[in-house]
């Protein structure tokens, strides 16, 4: 039996490794020792992880997938999460999780009847966390939603990529002089609907100072 730790951030700005020193005393603690670690920065929300899946290709039968919480294995929709089930299943890999006692025991040897007993309480209970981990994920991705909907309708803080007036106010010269759309668009880069979009401002921009 190999303990192999997967470790996972879900962006280049987190630290995948922050989590192994955990792992590593939960292992000390049980006499056993790591044997791999697998890092990579990845959405748990996809099943594009190269990490994990060499973790799982490398596996044998009875090895044990080290996390330090469920959601760092999925956050996953159910299909997604029924397929990296299947997976797990198949290489007869056990899942232990730092936040899920009932997996502790996994990671040491015990009788026949006694480890699948436990695999199968520890599957009901990875279910329920994942299923958990997927809707705080939905959650976060909803309110970030609404806050940014907010904040363009009503405070006006999200404003996207900043205007470029230097590169507008030219591409308004070079139409000023007789130059036509295509050799504008041709010149600057600038889409014919970003045109039309500053020969409207300028157009309405005139009309208010005749007003």
């Amino acid at each position: 039996m190999f303990i192999r730790a997967y470790l996972r951030a879900s962006t280049n700005g987190q630290d995948a490794r922050r989590a192994l020193e955990d792992l590593q005393t939960f292992a000390q603690e049980r006499g056993l020792l790591i044997a791999a670690k697998y890092e990579e920065n990845e959405s748990g929300a996809s099943l594009k992880r190269p990490e994990l899946f060499r973790l799982l290709n490398e596996s044998h039968p009875g090895d044990v997938l080290l996390i330090e919480q469920v959601d760092r294995l999925s956050r996953l929709n159910a299909e997604d999460w029924q397929t990296l089930k299947t997976t797990i299943a198949a290489k007869r890999v056990r899942v232990v999780a730092l936040d899920l006692p009932t997996s502790w025991q996994l990671a040491s040897q015990g009788d026949d009847l006694t480890q699948r007993m436990l695999e199968a309480l520890n599957g009901m209970m990875l279910d329920m966390l994942a299923a958990i981990a997927r809707k705080d994920y939905e959650d976060r991705r909803r309110r970030t939603a609404q806050g940014i909907a907010k904040a363009k309708l009503v405070e006006g803080k999200y404003r996207g990529r900043p205007e470029n007036v230097e590169k507008n106010t030219a591409i308004l010269s070079l139409l000023a002089a007789g130059n036509s759309w295509s050799e504008v668009v041709k010149a600057t880069g600038a889409s014919r609907s970003t045109l039309s979009r500053l020969v409207k401002a300028a157009h309405h921009k005139q009309n208010n100072l005749i007003a």
